[in-house]
């Protein structure tokens, strides 16, 4: 019996996120039949982060256990063969068994895109949030600062989560422009449910000039959802890598 790694990228636009569910199909639920397809085994991946319905990963992880003799590295190849072409596999690896892709220290980095310009760029549509309101980057970049250390994050927490605490740590968060595009970079150890769109959302009224960037250390202080600003729509999240300390 091996364990093995999965990196997996997808486009999360025609998924109902990544955690099996009963309404429809996901990214967890495509990788449990054709892994069982192809190993003849009953697989059931773990997976490190359970993205949303229409949100999309370059680097997402996944683990299961197999007696299949396919060496862990060739596993991908198969796979891949059989995944649709809106999931793949970039890398599959042999890791110890005691590994658990959510209980071991990680970093996580996602980033939240924003098409700003007149009018929407339909290449764009699936990947970025559209808007035509221009937004200061300076002000963004201000308020996104009160944001990183640890902190209660209780305010920017969707209310149907359940966990033990919502306080947590951001590395580093960092507003840029790439062109047209307004770029909301973080890094963490862990985020809460919705916790990075609703930083987005956040970050988006302080650089309409809805609110002045340091609302957001009243924001903190408060521990109340409805004192963020809005959950940016799910299309303009994608996750971009994680690092393990050890695997």
């Amino acid at each position: 019996m091996k364990r093995v790694m999965l990196t997996v990228a997808y486009d999360g636009t025609n998924y109902h996120g990544w955690q099996v569910q009963a309404n429809g199909e996901t990214i967890e639920g495509i990788l449990n039949r054709c892994l069982s397809e192809l190993l003849g085994e009953d697989v059931a991946v773990i997976g490190a982060s359970r993205t949303d319905s229409g949100v999309h990963a370059l680097g997402n992880v996944a683990v299961f256990d197999t007696d299949s003799p396919i060496p862990a590295d060739k596993i991908s190849y198969a796979l891949n063969r059989r995944l649709p072409e809106d999931i793949k596999v970039q890398k599959s690896e042999e890791v110890a068994r005691a590994f658990h892709p959510r209980h071991t220290a990680s970093r996580k980095t996602y980033e939240y895109r924003v098409y700003c310009a007149p009018f929407p760029m339909p290449v764009r549509r699936l990947y970025t949030h559209f808007t035509y309101v221009p937004m200061d980057i300076t002000l963004m970049q201000r308020a996104a600062a009160y944001l990183v250390g640890t902190h209660d994050f209780k305010s920017f927490c969707s209310t149907e989560a359940q966990v033990e605490t919502t306080v947590r740590r951001i590395d580093s968060l960092d507003v840029a422009t790439e062109g047209k595009e307004i770029v909301i970079r973080v890094t963490g150890r862990g985020f809460l449910y919705n916790m990075v769109r609703i930083i987005a959302g956040t970050l988006m009224e302080v650089g309409r000039g809805h609110m002045a960037p340091e609302e957001v250390k009243r924001i903190l202080d408060a521990r109340d959802r409805q004192s963020a600003g809005p959950t940016a729509p799910a299309c303009g999240l994608t996750l971009m890598k994680i690092l393990y300390e050890t695997t």
